[in-house]
């Protein structure tokens, strides 16, 4: 008896030593594991396990901007932007990835943890870790690429609608669009037509009843040729039909020309666009206009001009805008919008966006009074001059710097550290 205690102590002891030195080497490992500063969904942070995803970009051995943009297909291009800092100042990387529009969130996922792996692999690279990991290639490369029998073109449908109510009240709503686009190195074309059709039914009491139907449809197309990479000319043109706003029909067409004064490849992380567009509208309305008005054509022009930027500290996405109808300038329209995300200090990030216009250019309001349940229902386009629309928002986080562990249970992901956000 007293040697199979023994002999149970002995084994105790071994297997207690065997696990603190292993628990002490993962966790030494994972104190030289990188330091990496991302938006990381829990998704990413189970498939790429062996880096330290900071809260703090300033611990960080490398950060991760990430930005995405649609393709001609209906797709998006996703880029990642690796900036070394710390142990791997002066260090930098560009990866992308392109998704398909048919593609799931799950495809499109794996798709990403692929990328950022083979991005951060120089990285991990100085690191102890470095000799713990392995690299594969799964599928031989083609020779060749096969042709596109449909030469870049999309083309897609969709219907939508839907049908709700109660005793007092009920609504119809529908609505259906087909686009066509092609889009490649020089020339972007996008044609798209719309129609949309809402009924909605107010039960006052037994003796009123409030109907209310609104409409609208049109055929839109841009037409744009790349010319350096800088310069790109191109146009619009629109012609449709508007309850809202008081057009039986109308047609339009705006050539344009457009600056960027950073390159069009850097569009992803920056930009500075200028664009001037001048052209010819003629409108037949559905009701004569305060001015008189039932059918009218309109010469007008516009300059508008949009900084873009994502950065380390945050983005800017900023345009201001100016038209008027050249037979009078009076009749103006002075837009600005704007939209900051910016990280103030560790863990404290703010969010502010808005937009104004100052509007002088409604020519197409109709004559005579509006009945109320038109203007409660937002029926028919007001008269105006001005028009505003703000968001507030403020995120604090702190605690620690590691955020590693994924525990779905429960559906609530308490990840390390305390949060407090705030937003009007």
């Amino acid at each position: 008896m007293k040697k199979t205690i023994i002999l149970l102590a002995l084994l105790f002891s071994f297997f207690s030593s065997y696990a603190q030195e292993k628990a002490t080497k993962s966790d030494t490992l994972r104190k030289d594991a990188l330091n990496v500063f991302m938006s990381a969904s829990d998704y990413l942070r189970k498939e790429i396990p062996y880096v330290n995803y900071v809260r703090d970009i300033k611990d960080a051995g490398v950060y991760i901007i990430s930005t995405n943009q649609t393709t001609g297909s209906g797709g998006s291009e996703f880029s990642y932007f690796l900036v070394g800092q710390n142990e791997n100042a002066g260090m930098r990387d560009t990866l992308k990835f392109v998704s398909s529009p048919d593609e799931t969130q799950d495809e499109i996922r794996i798709k990403e943890v692929r990328t950022i792996k083979m991005g951060l692999m120089r990285y991990v690279a100085k690191t102890p870790l470095s000799k713990y990991m392995t690299i594969g290639f799964s599928e031989p490369l083609s020779e060749t690429v096969s042709s596109d029998k449909w030469d870049s073109w999309v083309f897609s449908s969709s219907i939508y609608g839907y049908l709700q109510g109660q005793k007092t009240y009920s609504q119809r709503y529908l609505s259906g669009n087909i686009s066509a686009s092609r889009v490649t190195k020089d020339w972007k074309i996008n044609i798209r037509s719309n129609l949309s059709q809402s009924n909605d039914k107010y039960v006052i009491d037994d003796t009123t009843t409030i109907l209310s139907s609104s409409s609208s449809k049109s055929v839109n197309a841009l037409i744009v040729k790349s010319i350096s990479e800088h310069w790109s000319i191109g146009g619009t043109t629109r012609i449709g039909a508007s309850k809202y706003n008081n057009d039986r029909f109308i047609v339009s067409i705006m050539p344009g020309i457009e600056y960027d004064l950073f390159p069009y490849s850097e569009s992803t992380r920056r930009q500075l666009r200028i664009l001037y567009t001048a052209g010819y509208s003629f409108v037949n309305y559905i009701d004569t206009t305060i001015y008189d008005k039932i059918r009218e054509p309109l010469w007008s022009h516009s300059l508008t001009a949009s900084y873009e930027v994502v950065q380390k500290w945050g983005n800017i996405d900023f345009s201001v805008g100016y038209s008027n109808y050249l037979k009078d300038w009076t009749k103006n329209n002075l837009y600005v919008s704007g939209f900051l995300t910016l990280r103030i200090a560790k863990g404290l990030s703010i969010n502010l966006g808005g937009s104004a216009s100052l509007i002088h250019d409604q020519l197409g309001l109709a004559k005579g009074d509006v009945p109320l349940d038109q203007i409660l229902l937002q029926r028919k386009e007001m008269a105006t001059q001005y028009s505003y629309f703000t968001s507030f928002g403020l995120t604090y986080t702190f605690g620690s710097i590691y955020n590693n562990v994924v525990n779905p249970r429960f559906g609530n992901n308490g990840g390390g550290g305390m949060s407090f956000s705030f937003s009007y």
